[in-house]
């Protein structure tokens, strides 16, 4: 039986996705709905995308 080689991950999105997710969560947890709204609208803005389908 042949065993195969395990290769290093030069970029893990799973990671960064949950590391990008709980930055989110603990920044916004105590947020009401307003609150967040302002939150989201300010993240976009700053980073300049364009949410689908706008």
């Amino acid at each position: 039986m042949e065993t195969t080689k395990k290769t290093e991950k030069k970029f893990d999105a799973v990671k960064m996705m949950r590391e990008i997710r709980d930055k989110v969560s603990s920044e916004t947890q105590n947020m009401s709905f307003e609150e967040l709204e302002k939150y989201l609208k300010k993240e976009i803005a700053e980073s300049k995308l364009k949410p689908i389908g706008q």
